[in-house]
Order: C-alpha cells, then structure tokens, then sequence
C-alpha cells in the first residue's frame, strides 16, 4: 500500500468519475434496473417501518426533538434530516428481504435509497436530481466494493455499513451539488465513520448497520459543505480505508472499464432471508417439485460455499432475526412447501414447529471452497434409501428484465397493499416509473397510508 496518493490517485478518479455522469451516460436497461431497484426498496422499507427496531428510533429521534425536515416512509410524520435516513435505512433493511449486490457484498439500495430520498424531501428535490445521485451512490459504493473485496467481508465487516456509507455520502454530496473537492471530503470524512460487523447478523444492530450508514453518509456530505476538510486519497493511502480494513487491495478492478455499470449485477430477494440461504432454498424447492415429501425425508446436506459459515449458518435459531441466518432453517421450511417469501412465516411459532424442528434437525452443513458465492447445493436421503439432489446459484443476476420486473411488481403489491390499498399501491408503482418527471416529494406523499390520502390529488388520478 503506498504512503501517499499514487499513480492511478484512486479515490480522485473514482470521486470524478462519478461526479461526471450524466443521464445520457446511463443506458436505457440500466435506467430500468435503477427504477426496479427504488420500487424493491420503497416496498420492503413500506413493509418493514412498523418493525419494533425503527418504531424505537422514531421515539427517541422524538424524545430528542429538534428541527423536522424529511418524512418517515409510510408516516406523514416528519424527523431531523439525520434521524429520518436513520430510521429509513433500518427499516429497508429490517426485514433482510432488500437487494443484493456482490461488487460490494451487500445491500446498497438500503444505505443509498433512504440517504437520497431523506434529502429529496428536505431539499424539495426534483425526482430527475434525486435518480441521479442514486445511480452515481450505488455505483461508487460498488467500485469500492471492489477495491477491497473479497478480504472487507471475510475479515467481519458488513460491507453494507462500512462500504455503504461511501456511496451514501457521494449520493448527498451530488444532491447537495458539493464541487469535486468537498466531496473528496465528504468521502473521506464518510470513510473515518465506517463501520458495521458481521457478527451482529441475527441481531437488530444488523439492520441497525443500515440506517446508520445512510445516516451518516448524509452528514458526512452536510460537514464537508460547511467546510470540514479530510484527506481527499483515503481510499488508497497508507493506514487508510483500504488498508485497514482490508486484506485485499484491488485499485485495478474498481478502475478497470469505467463505461461498465454494476448495477447490472443486482440481485433481488424473493424470500425474505439472507441471500445466503436463497439457492438452498430453490434446491428445496426443485426437490418438492420432483416429488419429494418432508415425512420421507432422513437426512439432508447442504452443501455451500465457505463464505456461508459466516453469514447464514446459525445451526439452532431461537429468535426470528436468527432464523432469517440458518441454512438449515430456510432448507427445512422449503422442503416443507413453507412461502419463504412471507415475512410472518419467520416467526418463533414456526420454528417451533415439530416438523419444522424434525427437518431442521436432521440438516447438516458441509463447506466447499472455490464455488461461486451463493452456490448451494441440496442432498436429501429418503426412506427408502433413495438419494436425490439439486443444486442452484441465485447469484447469476437476471437477464430478462421483463420478467424480473413482474416478479417484483407481485413483490411490491404484496408487501404494500396491506398499508396503501391497491389503488395506492399501484400509484406509487406507477410514479416510481415515473420518477424523472416530478419532484421527488411525491414518491414520499404516495407512501403515506391510504386514509391520509383521502381527496389526494394523486391518487384521485389513479382511482378514477
């Protein structure tokens, strides 16, 4: 690691890379995948902002007080600019069932989407400004996913904090239309405030990881505006970013092909678990679909790559947050043709479960090195001595985007007509895809509660 900028002067390149693009630069399956993503987050943070976690942080952000500038998604109630991309982010990423990407190894819309739309209602924001920033966060998040991956992750961080609040805090910074210097700052202010450890997972503090990355991010950009000064090479300088937190440093791999947009890797969830144990879970499933019954099932292997010991192998989860990080868990459900995608079904009266408990018992776990991340593979062993086996890699993003928006407009409805109603659940589907063309504000005023919107000019429109 050098002791002072090199030659490539990492984090400047990257920073102007970034601060460079242009809505002509973004091309138009990229645009697309952008709008899938919001919509998946305003969905799953609409799902999970009733979670007892972030109705804690609203209290004592209202106990605090203070000056109220931007909404809570889902509420008409208004926080701290601060308090509420803190309480946003925790909810988005509450439930574990936000998107994925492995550039970073972990969730960047959830850090990301709340630091933008908590300025976009503070700011009055137009949705084409607020579209911008979030596509220049989430790819500058995953370029510094890749400078020290996979060493960050293995090493304990949860790269969805740590590396997360980088993105958050550029995404503010070209929000707030900081110049390339204070957002080298604001950068490198962001990077002395990493944080976030793997070992949280199967605790509240993991969902916690998010909002505070999304929170701070936001005030890292707000103190470089108001002249707070770091060092602008703090990705790549000795006793920096990298170097501590890694043991990789790959500037090569985050400089490489800057036309190339990573956003193309995004992985979407459709059970509400950790990524970890979704290919587990389609194997399961592909077993279910060859005729396999739970009662004749007397054994089970599960065979994954060795990352998953550090992520989802919780062998005898007791609380519902331990039971969305068990690969024995997630197999045993879906062998029992359990809706993985519920968010109720992780639940301790399903865990406590006879036949849940049976399944789970008779899994065992073996770890292979050199698959691909979320390769997993599923053995089971039958009463009568028959073995049969599927193996499944949820980790190849999906190309056809047609069908993948479908899936995630069935994701969305589901997770928002309880709260909004169809009729308000389909008005904010449809301004998401329509972002560009109003103020950011109306993503937020569609996200309140149907009975807010009575005579809403907006949803009079869709109603009608």
């Amino acid at each position: 690691m050098p002791s002072h900028m090199d030659d490539s002067a990492l984090t400047v390149t990257l920073v102007r890379r970034a601060l460079a693009l242009r809505r002509q630069d973004i091309p138009d399956d990229v645009a697309l995948l952008a709008r899938q993503c919001l919509l998946d987050l305003l969905g799953v943070t609409l799902a999970g902002a009733h979670d007892p976690l972030p109705r804690q942080l609203r209290d004592d952000a209202r106990a605090e007080g203070g000056r109220t500038a931007a909404r809570i998604i889902g509420s008409s109630e208004r926080l701290g600019l601060r308090s509420a991309a803190l309480v946003n982010g925790t909810a988005a990423h509450v439930l574990d069932f936000d998107d994925v990407n492995l550039s970073i190894n972990g969730h960047p819309s959830a850090v990301i989407g709340p630091a933008v739309l908590a300025l976009a209602d503070a700011t009055d924001a137009s949705g084409a400004d607020t579209f911008m920033a979030f596509v220049t966060g989430y790819e500058f998040s995953c370029r510094v996913g890749l400078v020290v991956e996979p060493g960050h992750y293995a090493r304990g961080y949860h790269a969805t904090a740590s590396v997360g609040i980088l993105g958050a805090a550029l995404a503010a910074a070209r929000m707030l239309r900081l110049d390339q210097a204070q957002s080298l700052h604001a950068v490198g202010i962001a990077a002395t405030m990493a944080a976030g450890l793997k070992a949280m997972f199967g605790t509240p503090c993991k969902p916690l990881h998010a909002g505070l990355a999304a929170r701070n991010g936001i005030e890292a950009a707000l103190w470089a505006q108001q002249g707070l000064t770091s060092r602008p090479d703090i990705l790549e300088c000795a006793r920096g970013f990298a170097s501590t937190l890694s043991p990789d440093y790959r500037p090569q791999d985050a400089l490489a092909n800057p036309k190339r947009f990573l956003m193309r890797e995004n992985l979407f969830k459709y059970h509400a678990a950790c990524y970890g144990t979704h290919s587990a879970i389609e194997a399961a499933l592909a077993l279910l679909r060859q005729g396999v019954q739970a009662h004749e099932v007397e054994n089970i292997v599960i065979r994954a790559e060795k990352v998953a010991d550090s992520t989802c192998n919780i062998a005898d989860p007791r609380t519902p947050a331990q039971a969305k990080f068990s690969l024995r868990l997630a197999t045993a459900m879906a062998l029992l043709g359990l809706d993985t995608g519920d968010q109720d079904l992780y639940s301790v009266e399903t865990i406590s479960r006879a036949d849940v408990q049976r399944l789970r018992s008779l899994a065992h776990v073996e770890f292979v090195d050199g698959w691909s991340t979320f390769d997993s593979e599923v053995v089971v062993t039958l009463r009568d001595a028959r073995v049969l086996r599927e193996r499944f890699d949820t980790g190849v993003p999906c190309t056809d985007l047609r069908f993948q928006g479908e899936r995630l407009a069935a994701k969305f409805a589901t997770l928002t007509r309880p709260l909004l109603g169809d009729a308000g659940s389909r008005a904010l589907s449809d301004a998401v895809d329509e972002i560009e063309q109003h103020p950011a504000r109306r993503l937020l005023d569609l996200c309140e509660p149907a009975q807010a919107h009575a005579g809403h000019p907006a949803l009079a429109r869709k109603t009608t």
